[in-house]
């Protein structure tokens, strides 16, 4: 587990970043809410799964995580059935487990209880070493006007790209 302070990464880490395969981005998550930190973790799979992450088809649309009798779950990604197996199939839905360390989830539980805070799976990706890892998020929801404001912001920031391309 490591956490990501939002620092820029130096280029023995980028380099680290690009031989990850990320199989799923949860592309809304930075537009519904702040980002504060993220951390690593484990996920706990069955066979089937692993192989249909590879086929990169999951869902992290409704997805997010909680933590329940001391111990970190990923809910509502989407895993569909792997059609090469038979009853050995598994559930779509079902709840998954994140591996974290226990101080590392004691920290996690203290910024949730804390002001009202989710925690928000970002990207799903196999490491370096081949092995599944969620990357999620603590975050707090953003109200309508702060999601306005970020596109009002983002279209500032293309139309200033725009005229200095011209020039």
């Amino acid at each position: 587990m490591r956490y990501d302070s939002g620092v820029a990464k130096s280029e023995s880490d980028k380099g680290k970043e690009s031989q990850a395969k990320v199989v799923c981005r949860n592309r809304r998550a930075s537009h519904d809410y702040h980002l504060e930190e993220t951390l690593e973790c484990g996920i706990e799979l069955r066979g089937t799964e692993v192989k249909v992450l590879r086929a990169g088809q999951v869902s992290l649309e409704e997805a997010y995580a909680h933590i329940e009798n001391g111990e970190l779950w990923l809910v509502n990604m989407t895993i569909p059935g792997y059609e090469a197996a038979s009853w050995t199939n598994h559930a779509p839905k079902r709840m998954r487990k994140l591996l974290v360390h226990k101080r590392e989830l004691t920290k996690l539980a203290q910024r949730v209880d804390v002001k009202n805070k989710t925690l928000v799976p970002l990207k799903i990706y196999f490491n370096e070493r081949g092995i599944a890892k969620a990357s999620i998020a603590v975050a707090s929801g953003k109200k309508q006007h702060d999601k306005r404001e970020a596109i009002r912001e983002r279209e500032q920031k293309r139309e200033i790209q725009r005229i200095m391309r011209r020039s």
